[in-house]
């Protein structure tokens, strides 16, 4: 039972700690549908059974005898396509068989009553990614009701009538450490008092021996403390009694469910949530206000343009006291919080779309992986077997590399390619020879199922003999150059850090990578997630991994920092140019099937112009991701130095400062440039119109 707590002091003391005790707790889904939790438990059978009739699997599986084993499993099951549709899913049957994930909490067990329903989702460690969905129960009578606020169908209600009728993620929710969900009560009280949810005015919700509960509206529907609160998304807080501080999830009134997950199932971790606002800067000081949160990173309009679509971004959050020298603890911990906030700037793009069509609210869910390779191709490979689960963004073939003539000319440098080229004459005829024999696409990109072996017998066949002497000469340093062009511009990056197989997996994945100093991002986004229709803006699901280099902490001893390889500033762009050109292929072939020559003409078209801005925009974003890390890396060390004494020495490093700010400054400057060109050229092409 739900009662108010009032106010234990006589004077609001508005003080929170720099270090607020505050870490990641779960996210709540407000979905259309969900089944009985019986159902969802069959399923889980079933593709637990299918496991097990498998055997032991490899890396990558046979998805023919998987589909196999699989039909003869589910018999009455609808045939697999081959084309799988993300949009009309159920999220929780899709995180099943996508990733592995289990249901293991649920509510109300099954001799309540309740206005709504709801199942807990986790992945196979308890302690990481809690997901929530809740539906209305439509079974129920209308007089059914819960002692619990948060699985009110008032709720869904209000979500639903803020978010045009859409479904989404509904809940941001935090644990808090002892005696902070009263001072956090405090500070919206004073300073936001319209951001308290109704039935929260008063105080926290304490419910026996649960758990005390606060919830608060995420933003304003304009200006900061002058208009309304939007009453779409919400912000949780959750304290724990004493004798609940070991249950897995919080969330009062949440069932355990047992749950049997397979060895090959991944653990995932909440990383970072990001929302779509209409006022960036008041979302960023209201959680200034409230939680002490300041900002960490800030990406500007030149660094998220694609083609005429501008946004801003900052990402803020606490300071967490985590520092380990433990990769796992890095991984598990979730008391780092990190929330980007996006706004848009233009009347153009994902953002501005988002944000039209369904208003504020959380774009997407960013969780951490041990193993995104092996988590990725499972997910691909499930989803084919399944005829259930997850597709991903689309990534043009050159972000990875493709292959050119300069490329066959010259290599990638004097050092690997050991002095190794070939005259111009014979890189196009060797060039000529991979695009007539199909071994390259219209993108120039490699075919990732062709082997060398394949390579070397179609140009042996028909290297013209006027080249032939030069091409047997040469023919290794040919041969490994057309196979690395399938991850060269990664190669770039990585160089011997990844073997062939884990490059090539990359590449048939679609995983995107980023370097920060010493440390490396892998990342990946879904498509829409909770999507009715295809071509509806809806939010997603993003997956990172984390490769975090030592380095020093104050006591002398290593440690790994907390959100190490960033927020992949090279992949930001990557990310709406991807979106972008998602809906575009979208546009494209729903053009082709209709015979609209016009429209797909004008898709292609666009999609060939966010593909040159994503190539063009490459390598300027490199050298400021390069900037920012030896910025940072310098007023790392300043600092340390000034918290020394050491004066003198620390200066050296602020010139390195600001030598490395003024760089940034003109790479983003050099990036605008960029971003107008492409800004122009998308203008002109939608003023054309299909």
């Amino acid at each position: 039972m739900a009662i108010i707590e009032e106010p234990k002091t006589s004077e609001v003391d508005l003080h929170i700690p720099k270090n607020l005790n505050i870490k990641f707790s779960h996210i709540q889904l407000y979905v259309d549908h969900i089944e009985h939790v019986n159902e969802y438990k069959s399923y889980e059978d079933s593709i637990n059974k299918f496991h097990h009739e498998y055997g032991d699997e490899e890396s990558v599986l046979d998805i023919t005898r998987g589909k196999e084993i699989w039909n003869s499993i589910q018999e009455d099951a609808p045939a697999i396509m081959e084309n799988y549709s993300s949009h009309g899913r159920d999220v929780v049957k899709q995180l099943i068989a996508g990733f592995g994930f289990r249901v293991t909490g649920c509510y109300p067990p099954v001799d309540i009553v309740s206005p709504t329903k709801t199942v807990l989702v986790t992945s196979s460690d308890p302690r990481g990614i809690q997901i929530v969905v809740t539906s209305r129960d439509d079974h129920e009578e209308g007089d059914a009701i819960t002692n619990y606020l948060h699985f009110d169908r008032a709720n869904i209600d209000r979500f639903f009538k803020a978010h045009d009728d859409r479904q989404g993620i509904a809940v941001l929710a935090f644990e808090v450490g002892r005696n902070c969900i009263n001072d956090i009560y405090h500070r919206y009280h004073t300073l936001h008092p319209q951001l308290l949810v109704h039935g929260f005015q008063d105080g926290v919700k304490s419910y026996e021996e649960e758990a005390d509960v606060l919830e608060v509206y995420a933003y304003y529907q304009g200006e900061k403390g002058v208009s309304p609160a939007d009453e779409g998304t919400i912000l949780r807080f959750i304290e724990p009694k004493e004798s609940r501080k070991n249950k897995v999830c919080k969330l009062p009134g949440i069932v355990t469910l047992p749950a049997k997950f397979h060895p090959t199932s991944s653990s995932a971790y909440f990383d970072h949530w990001v929302s779509n606002v209409f006022s960036r800067t008041g979302f960023l000081e209201t959680l200034e206000d409230t939680l002490n949160f300041t900002p960490k990173v800030d990406f500007n309009a030149g660094v998220v343009a694609a083609g005429d679509a501008q946004i801003e971004s900052t990402v803020t959050g606490n300071t967490a006291s985590l520092s380990s020298s433990e990769a796992d603890s890095a991984l598990t911990n979730q008391s780092q919080i990190y929330l980007p906030i996006n706004n848009a700037l233009t009347k153009v793009g994902h953002v501005h779309g988002f944000l039209r069509e369904i208003g504020q609210g959380v774009q997407h869910i960013a969780s951490r992986v041990a193993d995104i390779i092996s988590f990725v191709q499972q997910a691909n490979d499930r989803r084919k077997m399944f005829g259930e689960g997850f597709k991903f963004l689309n990534i043009p073939r050159s972000y990875y590399g493709v292959l050119t003539k300069d490329l066959l000319m010259n290599g990638i440098n004097d050092e690997l390619s050991e002095g190794n080229s070939v005259s111009k004459e014979c890189a196009n005829a060797v060039f000529g020879i991979c695009v007539s024999e199909g071994l390259v696409g219209e993108d120039c990109s490699l075919d990732l199922d062709v082997t060398k072996d394949k390579v070397k017998e179609v140009l042996d066949s028909n290297i013209p003999p006027t080249y032939s002497q030069e091409y047997q000469k040469n023919k290794c340093f040919v041969l490994d150059i057309i196979m690395l062009s399938r991850y060269v511009n990664l190669f770039y990056l990585l160089r011997e850090h990844l073997s062939e197989e884990s490059y090539v997996a990359i590449v048939r994945n679609q995983i995107l990578v980023d370097v920060q100093g010493e440390d490396l991002l892998f990342q990946i986004f879904t498509s829409n997630i909770l999507q009715r229709n295809c071509g509806e803006e809806a939010p997603f699901f993003e997956f990172i991994q984390r490769v975090c280099s030592e380095c020093l902490g104050p006591d002398g001893c290593p440690k790994l920092k907390p959100g190490c390889g960033g927020f992949g500033i090279r992949n930001f762009l990557t990310l709406f140019l991807s979106i972008e050109v998602t809906k575009a292929m979208l546009g494209a072939s729903s053009a082709k099937e209709l015979g609209d020559d016009a429209k797909h003409e004008f898709f292609q078209r666009q999609v060939g112009i966010f593909t040159d801005q994503l190539n063009e925009s490459n390598p300027i974003l490199t050298e400021i991701s390069d900037a920012m890390t030896r910025e940072g890396s310098a007023r790392e060390k300043f600092d340390l130095l000034m918290e020394g004494g050491k004066k003198r020495e620390a200066q050296e490093y602020r010139l390195v400062m600001e030598q490395e700010s003024q760089a940034k400054i003109d790479a983003n400057q050099k990036l605008m440039r960029c971003n107008l060109k492409y800004q122009k050229l998308m203008k002109e092409l939608r003023e054309s119109g299909p």
